[in-house]
């Protein structure tokens, strides 16, 4: 947990630095001063501070996030007393509305910069490993969802809507189905192509809290021991690493579905399996645990199926990262019309700070680590985007209002949208870390 948590917090450090930079820089530019630079907020004191020139920087106690305090700007510290005086030509209400604009642009540029920088230096440093699903000989075992959305075990899924399903990735279901209004899907059934009818009622089971972790489908495997546990009745029972489980009490348990199913219908139970063991078929006695297992791990799927990478020069990397963002940007754009729309239950796909450091794994990988530093930083800039006052988009709203119209629009209006923008975005994070402490009190 402890790991887990440290990579969230480095990740939004990082993010949040960056995106300020991207605030201070341009004011900079500009002549315009700024008079804090602060990571995480410091409402009564603060962890750190120190002063160079006019700017003081420092770090906060509170983890919601960071600022740049600009001289002569209406922002959420509420600090107008400034603006009771005429404009000073250092303040940022002096300055012309193009450079205020580039100004209040500047953070959510980095952030997208930066998500299509990582996105295109990760698929040049790694490549693209992927599973093509042609190499998926015995179908795929799938969940209760899936079950109920018309799919079997051993089934071969060829498209989802429009999109061909090439690369084994169950994110495509969900994502063209609940994002994308999918509502037919082709299949591979028994050396027989058919068409499965999708009910839309699956864009909000799909995106429902309660079904995030389900993983709908997998690729079918047959039972293979790859791993013995130390002391364990599979061990007792003399099973071995390569021993191939073919049946349970005579009931053909070849692929790990039908396994995991009949196994537990007999815990605590002893029973015979059959065994393919070095080409032959022998019996073994072994006894179910009362939790409905043996005590192996079965071999994983680069055991039976070949991964394929594709490789990329910089060149290359680079503007498919712009691809890779762009397509999770739209993705976020149309989730947020699907909520709109009701499609999709706003609280089921809020989260808090738990949730997010959820996203991040419980050993240090510096390859999950960027993606999803990427990814948020990609969030980051979208959300920091949206027309809200106290927000970037906000401001730049105003900005864009002011360009076209000629007419700045009065402090006072600025102070008074300001603080009603302040408020919306604090109760949307009380709001979302509020559904992550109801859900671990609800277990």
């Amino acid at each position: 947990m402890g790991i887990m948590i440290a990579q969230f917090a480095l990740s939004l450090s990082l993010l949040i630095v960056l995106h300020e930079m991207g605030h201070f820089f341009p004011a900079k530019w500009f002549k315009t001063r700024v008079e804090k630079f602060y990571l995480f907020f410091d409402p009564w004191f603060s962890i750190f501070k120190k002063k160079f020139g006019d700017t003081e920087y420092g770090i906060g106690w509170l983890p919601l996030g960071g600022y740049v305090k600009i001289s002569g700007m209406v922002d959420e510290s509420m600090d107008t007393e400034a603006l009771k005086e005429p404009p000073k030509p250092w303040e940022f209400r002096s300055k012309p509305a193009w450079q205020r604009l580039i100004i209040m642009l500047g953070g959510v540029t980095v952030n997208f910069i930066l998500g299509f920088l990582i996105f295109g230096l990760m698929l040049w440093q790694y490549g693209s490993e992927y599973l093509p699903t042609s190499e998926l000989k015995y179908g795929l075992q799938v969940d209760s969802i899936a079950q109920e959305m018309g799919l079997q075990n051993g089934d071969k899924i060829l498209s989802i809507g429009d999109v061909k399903f090439e690369r084994y990735n169950p994110g495509v279901i969900r994502s063209e189905i609940a994002i994308n209004n999918a509502t037919t899907m082709e299949i591979e059934r028994g050396g027989a192509q058919q068409t499965l009818q999708i009910d839309p009622r699956f864009t909000k089971v799909l995106t429902s809290y309660e079904y995030k972790d389900a993983y709908l489908v997998a690729p079918r495997m047959p039972v293979k021991i790859g791993k013995i546990v130390k002391g364990s009745n599979a061990e007792d029972a003399g099973l071995k690493v390569d021993d191939q489980i073919t049946k349970i009490n005579g009931v053909e348990t070849a692929f790990f579905d039908q396994f995991y199913s009949e196994i537990r219908e007999h815990k605590g139970e002893d029973i015979e399996l059959t065994v393919l063991r070095e080409g032959n078929e022998v019996e073994v006695e072994a006894e179910v645990s009362d939790e409905g297992t043996l005590g192996f791990q079965n071999y994983g799927m680069d055991h039976f199926f070949s991964f394929a990478t594709e490789k990329y020069s910089l060149g290359k990397a680079l503007p498919m990262g712009v691809v890779q963002g762009w397509d999770f940007i739209m993705t976020q754009v149309k989730a947020f019309g699907q909520m709109f729309r009701g499609k999709i239950k706003a609280s089921d796909s809020l989260g808090g700070f738990a949730t997010i450091s959820k996203l991040f794994p419980e050993e240090w990988n510096w390859q999950i680590f960027w993606r999803n530093t990427a990814i948020l930083s990609l969030i980051l800039g979208f959300m920091n985007l949206l027309p809200i006052p106290a927000l970037d988009g906000g401001h730049v709203m105003f900005l864009l209002i002011e360009m076209v119209t000629g007419r700045k629009p009065s402090d006072k209006v600025l102070e008074y949208a300001t603080i009603i923008g302040f408020i919306l975005v604090m109760g949307l994070v009380l709001f979302a870390n509020g559904l992550d402490v109801w859900r671990w009190l609800k277990g």
